[in-house]
């Protein structure tokens, strides 16, 4: 037990709906997993499992386990999704993800050209078993980014199902929400949070330099995704102000610099 306290007092706690960290899985070992658990269970929310790694990943079943006694939903990636829904299998998938244990999936459309009315038709199908998460954003960097047009999709998906929907930035954290560089596209950003809020939306933000700007610009409660399981700590320390790019954000006004 600490018997002294530090850093940001809003910090919400879990079961979390506000300032979820939304944590990508490409592949970890189920050893290294229950390790890191020890460290950062309860700073984590949402683990997806990236990609199609939740169809070929032997322990699956097993992390699912795992991440569910540490208070983490299990999220099946939304690639996966797509893949099979361009094979006409959705419906399948959805039924192997029930029988897997999955409690969360993704729904995206970012990668097969499935219509937005047709992702709607497909959340709302998947909310009657799982908690859903809609992803908006093409993955495709030569696609325009039209502000406007990602705000309302994310609030149509929030009608039709989704619990929390998530702004496309990639693994590399640089498309969607970012310009090439990684820096944000600002713009898009404040129309989301205008239309939307930001309690229902995950940013994507795999790169420290883009968790702390958006931390600087909406709270410690801010809800970040595609985090690489070895930074869950350390996006931590930002949200609380124990690192240098938010250390002032709760200092004492004549010690402020």
């Amino acid at each position: 037990m600490r018997p002294w306290s530090i850093g940001r007092r809003d910090r919400t706690t879990k079961p979390r709906r506000l300032g979820l960290t939304h944590v990508i899985d490409t592949g970890v070992p189920i050893e290294h997993i229950r390790g890191l658990l020890d460290v950062v269970a309860d700073y984590a929310d949402i683990w997806k499992f990236g990609f199609g790694t939740s169809y070929l990943d032997p322990t699956a079943v097993k992390k699912i386990g795992v991440l569910s006694d540490a208070g983490i939903l299990a999220c099946v990636g939304g690639t996966l999704l797509e893949a099979a829904w361009l094979e006409s299998n959705e419906h399948e998938c959805l039924a192997w993800a029930k029988d897997m244990g999955f409690p969360c999936v993704e729904v995206s459309n970012g990668a097969s050209g499935m219509s937005t009315a047709e992702k709607r038709e497909l959340i709302e199908v998947a909310a009657a078993d799982f908690v859903v998460l809609s992803e908006v954003g093409s993955k495709d960097p030569a696609d325009p980014v039209v502000a406007s047009a990602w705000a309302q999709e994310m609030a149509a998906d929030l009608v039709a199902g989704t619990t929390w929907t998530i702004a496309e930035g990639r693994e590399s954290g640089t498309v969607g929400l970012y310009r090439p560089d990684g820096s944000l596209r600002w713009d898009l950003v404040e129309a989301i949070a205008e239309e939307v809020g930001i309690d229902r939306v995950i940013f994507e933000a795999p790169r420290t330099s883009q968790q702390t700007a958006l931390i600087r610009k909406y709270g410690s409660n801010v809800s970040l995704g595609n985090i690489a399981p070895h930074d869950i700590l350390g996006l931590e320390s930002l949200r609380r102000g124990l690192r240098a790019g938010t250390l002032a954000a709760h200092a004492d006004p004549k010690r402020a610099p």
